[in-house]
């Protein structure tokens, strides 16, 4: 009996990312969900600038490699010129949430028939540890060594919450990857959104709490409850949109 295997849509390819970040975790979720949907050979990935711009060293299927922040809006690109095709975004919060903002906000409120896998780490993680839209108050980073002053800086963009205000988007979820049972939520969360895109049922976004333990100057176990004492209070998880739900369709 198999226990565990690696997913087949991922490669063999060490991953780049810091000792106890959770970006491999998420790439994990995201290659079983395609395994298990027997997309592999009609997905296609887009990455931005960010901590994930070498994904497409670890994914098996196609990929494409977008400016920063762009994504969203090579994504539908894509996804109208081959719309038998699956096509995903996988962005971090300084790309979706600052530069991409826009991109983000037109394909929701369009609905395009893409998934969105938006991973929010509080913080600019290739870049060094700079401030991001998502970090929080009183955020020690880069560019706010006092913490992130509201007074100044405003406050973090909640990004499920305001998409989810949205008429267009189909599915606004928000989940987290630091313990077993989050992990298994968040699985369920990137195989439905996957699985709206193959019934056509149009945009759908998993934000996925992620953590950064680099950039926020800890172990990786202490940022894992980081996570749970300060980023789920001010990002609770849970589902903000479900259209087919709202309409008692069966999911």
């Amino acid at each position: 009996m198999v226990v565990f295997e690696k997913p087949k849509s991922l490669t063999d390819a060490p991953l780049h990312y810091c000792p106890g970040c959770t970006h491999g975790i998420i790439h994990t979720l995201v290659a079983q969900a395609i395994d298990e949907l027997g997309i592999e050979g009609t997905t296609i990935g887009v990455a931005p600038v960010g901590c994930s711009v070498l994904a497409y060293n670890y994914f098996k299927f196609d990929m494409a490699e977008a400016a920063h922040g762009r994504a969203p809006a090579v994504a539908t690109g894509i996804k109208r010129a081959l719309p038998e095709n699956i096509v995903f975004t996988y962005q971090g919060d300084g790309d979706l949430a600052s530069i991409g903002m826009a991109e983000t906000v037109h394909a929701a409120t369009r609905n395009e028939n893409i998934t969105v896998i938006f991973v929010n780490n509080a913080i600019y993680g290739m870049t060094g540890g700079q401030m991001a839209p998502t970090s929080l108050p009183g955020q020690v980073t880069q560019t706010s060594p006092y913490g992130r002053d509201t007074s100044t800086a405003g406050f973090p963009i909640r990004v499920s919450e305001m998409l989810a205000t949205l008429d267009g988007p189909e599915y606004i979820t928000r989940v987290a990857v630091n313990n077993v049972k989050n992990v298994r939520n968040a699985k369920k969360a990137i195989k439905k959104a996957f699985e709206n895109q193959i019934n056509g049922k149009g945009f759908s976004l998993v934000e996925v709490i992620s953590s950064c333990p680099t950039n926020w100057g800890m172990t990786p176990q202490k940022a894992l409850e980081w996570i749970d004492e300060n980023m789920i209070p001010y990002y609770p998880l849970g589902v903000y949109k479900d259209r087919s739900a709202e309409k008692g369709e069966e999911a």
